[in-house]
């Protein structure tokens, strides 16, 4: 089984390759660098983002003009080739052990179309980072409560899932009228009609909190849950206009 992680990148300078030294890391770690391919999407970036993630070797780095996350995270899916798919993001750091979990979930269980995780924020404060761990809990009790109780979806988390390419390609692949909130719920919706979409705390990935920061968690945290639960529910997300947080 080969995996491909699929990397958008909006004026990411700053922390692109933070993030593509951790994927490499983690690749070398596990033993699978033949298993493994690297893509980043430049995605109408004004800044040396793409000049970056073409520094390091064995990356594929394919510009996508047209701005836009889900945009993004479909040029990189036809740019690989694997049957797992990793979307991750480019503030994102890859810990210790993720690919062992992933592979180990996905060759355990044949049915499994999805998985997901929680993030760690790394550079928030300890009691906003108190915060983000309670949401979780409820989140949690919420991806019970869909996948196995109203059968109506999952949870995933945005930059923190992988998919099978196949099932995937079956449910039509990304929505590309959603651009930024919903995206991560409508994969998890489509996904649970076709096999096991699972959310579990033991595939942690590290991520920067610069929107929640920003924006406060309590406002950021609303944001999702109501676009979770229109998507859910209604197939499109309530909220259309967003922010791009990048570091000052």
């Amino acid at each position: 089984m080969k995996l491909a992680f699929v990397i958008p990148a909006y004026n990411e300078e700053a922390l692109v390759g933070k993030c593509l030294e951790s994927v490499l890391a983690e690749i070398q770690r596990s033993g699978r660098g033949d298993d493994v391919e690297v893509v980043v999407v430049n995605n109408a970036s004004t800044d040396r983002t793409g000049e970056i993630a073409r520094s390091f070797s064995g990356i594929q780095v394919v510009d996508e003009h047209k701005k836009g996350l889900v945009h993004a995270r479909h040029a990189g899916l036809e740019a690989s080739t694997a049957e797992l798919v990793a979307n991750i993001d480019s503030d994102t750091i890859v810990p210790e052990g993720w690919l062992d979990t992933v592979f180990d979930e996905f060759e355990r269980d044949p049915k499994l179309v999805a998985l997901s995780g929680p993030y760690v924020y790394y550079d928030m404060s300890g009691w906003n980072r108190f915060l983000v761990n309670m949401f979780y809990g409820l989140t949690y009790l919420i991806y019970l409560m869909n996948r196995f109780v109203l059968r109506v979806g999952s949870v995933i988390q945005g930059g923190n899932f992988i998919f099978r390419r196949s099932a995937w390609v079956s449910v039509g692949g990304y929505d590309r009228t959603i651009e930024f909130f919903g995206e991560d719920t409508d994969v998890a919706v489509r996904l649970s009609r076709v096999g096991g979409v699972k959310w579990t705390f033991k595939l942690k990935m590290k991520t920067s909190g610069r929107r929640l920061e920003k924006e406060g968690v309590f406002r950021t945290a609303g944001t999702y849950t109501l676009n979770f639960f229109w998507v859910t529910f209604r197939g499109k997300p309530a909220t259309k206009n967003y922010s791009d947080i990048r570091p000052d």
